[in-house]
C-alpha cells in the first residue's frame, strides 16, 4: 500500500513538471487551456514580478556556482543543469497562470491556480459573490484560499459544497472559496449576471397549451 501512494505521489509529481512545462508553448503560441465557449478572466498579473524576482535570482545562481565551480567540470555541468531546468519550472509556473486562466461558462465558474489546482463550481451551488481584498490567509476547514501574490480578491460563499484535490491528491470538500482575479469587479458582475439568468431560465412560465385539435 505505501509502494502504491509513493507511485502516485510520483506520478502526480511528474504530470505536474509536465503540464509546467506544456505551458511554455501553450504561452508562446499564445494558446490558452479550457476556454472553449467561456469567458476567460485572469490572475497572473500580480504575480508577474515576484516571478522575474525568483527567475533573476536562478540566473545570478547558475553565475555564481559557473565561477566557484569553474576547476570541477564534471559539478559544474550537474549544477548548470539543475539551474537551468529550475529556472524552466519558474518560468512554466508563471506560463502556467497565463494560460490556465479562471474560465465562467452558462453553467459552471472554473477556479484554477497555474497547473495544480483546477475547481469547477457549479452556478446553482453559489449562494454569495463578493469583491473582498484579503492579504492574510488562515488554514481552516472547508475553505480553500488561492492567493496571487499574498492576495485574493474575490470570495465565493456555496449553499453546496464542491471537492477539492490537494496537490497530492487528497480529497477537500470546501463551502468558502477565495481567490485572486486581475479585474475582480469585472468577474463578480459578469458571476451574477450568469446567475441571474440561470435563475430567470428555471423559473420562467412554462408555455400555455394550445387548444385541442
Amino acid at each position: 500500500m505505501r509502494n502504491l501512494r509513493t507511485l502516485r505521489t510520483v506520478r502526480r509529481l511528474v504530470g505536474h513538471e509536465v503540464r509546467l512545462l506544456a505551458s511554455i508553448g501553450r504561452w508562446v503560441a499564445r494558446r490558452p487551456h479550457g476556454i472553449q465557449q467561456g469567458r476567460a478572466f485572469g490572475y497572473a498579473r500580480g504575480q508577474g514580478a515576484m516571478m522575474f524576482g525568483f527567475g533573476f535570482v536562478c540566473v545570478l545562481e547558475s553565475v555564481c556556482m559557473t565561477v566557484l565551480l569553474r576547476n570541477h567540470p564534471a559539478v559544474h555541468r550537474v549544477w548548470l543543469t539543475l539551474d537551468v531546468y529550475t529556472l524552466l519550472l519558474v518560468v512554466g509556473m508563471h506560463a502556467a497562470s497565463v494560460t490556465r486562466p479562471h474560465v465562467l461558462d452558462g453553467t459552471v465558474l472554473r477556479i484554477r491556480r497555474a497547473a495544480h489546482v483546477d475547481v469547477r463550481v457549479p452556478l446553482a451551488a453559489i449562494a454569495s459573490v463578493r469583491r473582498e481584498l484579503i492579504t492574510t490567509h488562515e488554514r481552516r476547514d472547508g475553505r480553500l484560499d488561492l492567493a496571487i501574490g499574498a492576495q485574493t480578491t474575490v470570495t465565493l460563499e456555496l449553499n453546496t459544497p464542491v471537492r477539492h484535490f490537494t496537490f497530492l491528491g487528497r480529497p477537500r470538500d470546501v463551502h468558502l472559496i477565495r481567490f485572486h482575479a486581475d479585474e475582480p469587479d469585472v468577474l463578480v458582475r459578469a458571476i451574477r449576471d450568469e446567475i441571474r439568468d440561470l435563475t430567470r431560465e428555471r423559473t420562467a412560465p412554462s408555455p400555455t397549451p394550445g387548444p385541442p385539435v
